[in-house]
């Protein structure tokens, strides 16, 4: 009985080895994707949440759609919310949000929600005056806040820069506006409930608050700023200008995470496994990399 008891136990463990060595070690590239702008980490289901434009970022073409990956690289499903299927309208979706089992997703001037566990339509909010939505952040009342970065088809300025907000109701608030903002991209929401900014248009970033005051504004080693996470008490911040994902400390010298990493659009954070989500928007790739 020992021995059939060593055996098993042995088997066992082989097996949890086999099945740790199946997961892939930060660095690695997730393939097969167009145009994936974003990612999201999805902790409920464990699951990482890419954001394809698939075609040109202002296109109405009802062809944009979100994939499933699993941590370990694998594909769970390659359309997940997919455009012109179960009545799904998504042209270019960019940022993603989640609160509770609702998915929020930017799409040009309309942020649609679908339901996380399901991809099932929940509702669409229509922004008046938005051209180019872009990154989205929860806030923990339930509202989610969205950036319209005011570029055109060529990525230059069309001056519709603005941070709007969504209550849970769905009702709709411009906090802040105007080209000084330049190009706001990515946002993330601090603990202290200000929103924090990264735009495209400058190598500075910034907060504004619900009343639309900007400030704590820090320089960066570079601009093209799109994607940021609150991590580690700091930020993880992407850098198209550097092809770089820079650690920016509360206090202290900005750090580089990820250099080499060209076009990285709206970075994710898997928090489980301390992985940095970089979506390659020109090479159709995701680089995992350690956040540490």
């Amino acid at each position: 009985m020992k021995n059939i008891a060593l055996a098993v136990t042995l088997a066992l463990g082989l097996t949890a080895c086999a099945q740790e060595l199946a997961v892939p070690a930060a660095p690695f590239d997730l393939t097969g994707f167009m145009t994936p702008e974003s990612v999201r980490y999805d902790s409920a289901s464990d699951l990482y949440l890419v954001a394809n434009i698939n075609g040109a970022p202002l296109d109405k073409d009802n062809n944009g759609y979100i994939s499933q990956i699993s941590p370990d690289g694998k594909t769970v499903n390659a359309r997940f919310i997919a455009g012109g299927a179960n009545g799904v309208t998504l042209n270019a979706p960019k940022g993603t949000a989640i609160v509770g089992d609702t998915l929020y997703v930017s799409d040009i001037d309309t942020v649609r929600s679908f339901d996380r566990k399901t991809g099932a339509v929940k509702g669409n909010v229509a922004i008046a005056g938005a051209t180019f939505l872009n990154d989205l952040a929860a806030a923990p009342d339930g509202s989610v806040y969205v950036s319209d970065s005011g570029l055109d088809a060529t990525f230059a300025s069309n001056g519709a820069d603005a941070v709007y907000k969504i209550s849970p109701a769905g009702a709709v608030t411009k906090i802040v506006s105007g080209v000084t903002l330049n190009r706001p991209n990515g946002l993330a929401v601090l603990s202290s409930g200000k929103v924090q900014v990264v735009p495209f248009g400058s190598n500075e970033i910034y907060t504004v608050t619900d009343a639309g005051v900007v400030g704590d504004r820090k320089t960066l080693p570079g601009g093209q700023l799109d994607g940021v996470e609150v991590y580690n008490g700091g930020l993880l911040v992407s850098s198209w200008e550097t092809s770089s994902v820079y650690f920016v400390p509360a206090s202290g010298a900005v750090t580089t995470v990820a250099s080499g990493v060209k076009s990285p659009a709206d970075i994710g954070l898997d928090s489980r496994r301390g992985r940095v989500l970089i979506p390659l928007f020109m090479d159709n790739t995701v680089r995992v990399v350690s956040a540490k």
